[in-house]
C-alpha cells in the first residue's frame, strides 16, 4: 500500500534517479536500501522518481555488460543523478559513456572499488568506508575487547585496490604497535570461477582450522561479502572475535550464519540489531562479534538517493556541484538515516602527493559489540602516522 501510494503521488515525477547495486547473492544491503527508495518516492515506471538495476555478479568477467547497463541510465531524459553502489570496476567507463551524452546528470560512486585517482577524475562525488582510519580502529578494538591475534582473509583481486591494500598493510602495522600477531590468510575470489558457493565452502573448512593454528583470542576480518556469513557461523561456534564487516551491518552474514528470521522488521534496523543480538547471545557470540547498528551498504544507498535528491532541488548539477558540494550537506543525509548513530570521516588524501581531493569523502560509523553496545571508536584519535602508511 505504501508503495502504491508513493507512485501515485508521484506519478508526475519533475525527474529521475538512477540507482545500480548488486544483487540479493553479492550485496543484499545496497539492494535493499534501493528498494526503500523506490517505496519512498516510487519506480520510473508506475511514474515514479527512481529507477534500479543490478550488475551481474560476476561482473569481473561482464563488464562490458555492466558498463552498457549504467550507462543506459543516460537515455533517459529525466535523469538527473547516477548512483552506483557498490561501484565495482568498470563503473568509471560507464561514468564516462553517461558524460558524453550528457553533461548535466550527477554521477555518485558509492563505495568505490577502483583507484581513487581513477573514480575521481570523471565522478562528482566518490565516498567510501574510511579504510585508513578503520585499519586502526578495527585492530584497536579487537585489542580492546582481549585479542592477542589478527587474521585479515582476502585474494589478489582485492589487494589491488589501493584502500583495500592500504588498509590492511595499517592493520598489521597497528597490530605491531598493540603487540597482536597479524596473519594474512588469502581466499578463492568468489567472482572466480569457483563462485559464491566455493568460496564459501573454503572459508567453512578453514577457520577451525586457523583457530587451531592461532588460537580462540583470534579476531578475524575479510574483505568479501560473501566470505562473511560462513566466517560469522565458524566463529560462533569455535570461538574467536569478529569486530565488523567490510562493509558493516547488522543484515551483513548474521541472518544466514545464525538462522535469523527478520521478515517482520525489514528496514527496522534498531528492530533487526535486537534481534541479531539475541541470536548472537544464543549461539555464544555477546562480547565477541560486532557491526555497525546501521548497514553501510543500506544507508548508502539511501542517503546518496537523498542527498541526490538535495542537490536536484536546489538547482545543483555537474556545472556547480564542485563549487557548491559541502562536506557537512553529505554527512547530514547519511545522520538523518541512521538515527542515534555516530558517524566520523574526512576527505580523501592521496598518499603521494597529500593533496586532499574534496570530491571523495571517505566515512565510518561507531563499532556495535553485541551483549556490549558501542565501542565509542568514533571519538578515537588515529594516530597521524597510520594517515601516511601506503
Amino acid at each position: 500500500m505504501v508503495v502504491a501510494m508513493a507512485s501515485a503521488s508521484l506519478a508526475d515525477a519533475a525527474f529521475h534517479i538512477g540507482i545500480c547495486t548488486g544483487t540479493v547473492s553479492q550485496s543484499e544491503d545496497d539492494l535493499r536500501g534501493a528498494e526503500s527508495m523506490i517505496a519512498k518516492y516510487g519506480d520510473v515506471s508506475n511514474g515514479g522518481m527512481i529507477k534500479h538495476i543490478t550488475y551481474p555478479d560476476n561482473f569481473m568477467q561482464e563488464m562490458e555488460t555492466t558498463i552498457s547497463q549504467i550507462a543506459s541510465f543516460a537515455d533517459d531524459p529525466l535523469m538527473k543523478v547516477v548512483i552506483v553502489n557498490q561501484a565495482i570496476p568498470g563503473t568509471t567507463e560507464a561514468f564516462r559513456r553517461i558524460r558524453e551524452k550528457r553533461d548535466d546528470i550527477l554521477l555518485f560512486a558509492g563505495e568505490a572499488h577502483e583507484d581513487p585517482g581513477v573514480i575521481e577524475s570523471i565522478a562528482n562525488l566518490a565516498v567510501n568506508a574510511d579504510n585508513i582510519a578503520r585499519g586502526y580502529l578495527i585492530v584497536a578494538a579487537a585489542q580492546k575487547l582481549g585479542a592477542t591475534d589478527f587474521v585479515h582473509i582476502s585474494f589478489p583481486r582485492h589487494m589491488s585496490y589501493e584502500l583495500l591494500s592500504r588498509r590492511r598493510n595499517i592493520m598489521e602495522e597497528a597490530c605491531k604497535d598493540f603487540g597482536m600477531n597479524f596473519h594474512f590468510e588469502t581466499a578463492p575470489d568468489p567472482t572466480s570461477d569457483v563462485g559464491v558457493a566455493g568460496a564459501q565452502q573454503f572459508i567453512l573448512e578453514k577457520v577451525p582450522a586457523w583457530l587451531d593454528n592461532y588460537g580462540d583470542k583470534t579476531a578475524f576480518f575479510c574483505t568479501n561479502d560473501a566470505h562473511t556469513e560462513p566466517l560469522l557461523k565458524r566463529i560462533a561456534e569455535g570461538g574467536g572475535f569478529f569486530i565488523e564487516a567490510d562493509l558493516p551491518s547488522p543484515l551483513m552474514g548474521y541472518p544466514g550464519a545464525l538462522g535469523v528470521e527478520l521478515a517482520d522488521v525489514k528496514g527496522d534496523f534498531p528492530a533487526i540489531l535486537k534481534r541479531v543480538e539475541q541470536a548472537v547471545a544464543d549461539h555464544g557470540g555477546a562480547g565477541r562479534m560486532g557491526t555497525w547498528a546501521y548497514s553501510y551498504g543500506y544507508t548508502n544507498s539511501i542517503a546518496l538517493v537523498e542527498f541526490g535528491r538535495q542537490c536536484v532541488d536546489n538547482g545543483i548539477d555537474n556545472s556547480n556541484f564542485r563549487r557548491k558540494f559541502k562536506k557537512e550537506d553529505l554527512f547530514a543525509a547519511y545522520s538523518e538515516a541512521t538515527p542515534g548513530a555516530q558517524w566520523s570521516g574526512s576527505y580523501y588524501t592521496d598518499v603521494q602527493t597529500g593533496v586532499e581531493k574534496k570530491n571523495h569523502v571517505l566515512l565510518y560509523q561507531d563499532t556495535y559489540i553485541f551483549g556490549k553496545g558501542y565501542l565509542e571508536m568514533t571519538s578515537v584519535e588515529v594516530p597521524e602516522k597510520y594517515f601516511s602508511v601506503k
